[in-house]
């Protein structure tokens, strides 16, 4: 039996809404849709979320919900992260985000989060020799510990792209120092991560990974080395956005998470002695399409 599901998320650099089909082993793509809104940036200067963020929100909730109906998905469900967790006034949002669009958003743990992606990164990595799974978003990164194909350890760090530009003011192009102070937050942040790794290479997921990897990979090979994530950094540390966006062929908005996501990744092979990522293209979407399917979601 196959069934169409439509799963949501609003990270802290997007909100994009998957529309999938799937017989409970695989996920075939329908329609994908995403809004850059950077929740993570935007509440760890603030706070709070700005009534203009709201309003995007609003508008973007909308969309999806028009798109999950015109595509005939038997549900829509809506998960928020990081961003959404730290804002003081996310319960005042989600209410007026039901209000206004009929979509009730669910703030799910960094654990439930680690289990989606976990689960939406098995389709295409399920076969890697792997003990870590990485997930790095604009307001914080997911460090899950694999053990014979389970979940293990899991962690939460205050490290996402977004969070680190608020943090230590790190732009493009950027001077040693705040590099530097960039690098120094990382580390800290990671020290507070316990989980130990022995196989050498990672499983990654989000955004901010695949923005690196399309950056660096235009033939699609999906393992980045150290070396690669090395470059990448230090290559657009020198450059303003609009050559890092002629140079790397990427979007604007993504561009400006090249050097800060790079950041995180080096700091974060380095912590845990990783030679190698590889990137699923899949996620916590696609977990989430997943579990609706087979009832762990209840819609």
């Amino acid at each position: 039996m196959v069934r169409t599901f439509a799963a949501a998320d609003i990270g802290s650099n997007t909100a994009h809404l998957l529309v999938g089909s799937t017989n409970g082993e695989l996920v075939m793509r329908i329609d994908n849709l995403n809004e850059w809104i950077p929740l993570g940036e935007v509440v760890s200067r603030n706070g709070e979320i700005p009534k203009d963020i709201v309003e995007q929100l609003v508008l973007a909730m909308k969309e999806f919900r028009r798109v999950a109906e015109n595509k005939k998905a038997d549900a829509l469900y809506v998960f928020a992260t990081e961003g959404m967790r730290l804002a003081r006034n996310h319960s005042d949002v989600l209410k007026k985000i039901q209000k206004e669009t009929g979509v009730q958003v669910e703030i799910i743990t960094p654990e439930r989060e680690a289990e989606l992606s976990f689960r939406g990164v098995q389709l295409d990595t399920g076969n890697v020799e792997s003990d870590l799974l990485f997930e790095v978003g604009g307001g914080s990164a997911q460090i899950a510990q694999i053990i014979d194909g389970t979940l293990g350890e899991r962690c939460s760090l205050r490290l996402g792209t977004g969070r680190l530009i608020a943090e230590t003011g790190i732009t493009n192009p950027c001077n040693d120092h705040l590099m530097k102070a960039a690098e120094n937050y990382a580390k800290n942040q990671l020290r507070r991560c316990s989980i130990k790794s022995e196989k050498r290479i990672a499983v990654v997921s989000g955004g901010v990974a695949r923005g690196l990897w399309r950056a660096l990979h235009t033939d699609g090979e999906k393992i980045l080395s150290r070396f690669e994530i090395d470059f990448l950094k230090q290559s657009t540390s020198r450059l303003p956005i609009d050559r890092i966006v002629s140079r790397f062929n990427v979007k604007q908005r993504r561009a400006g998470t090249l050097l800060p996501g790079s950041i995180v990744y080096s700091e974060m092979m380095e912590y845990f002695g990783i030679d190698s990522l590889v990137i699923s293209e899949f996620g916590v979407r696609e977990g989430a399409i997943l579990e609706m399917f087979s009832g762990g979601i209840k819609v």
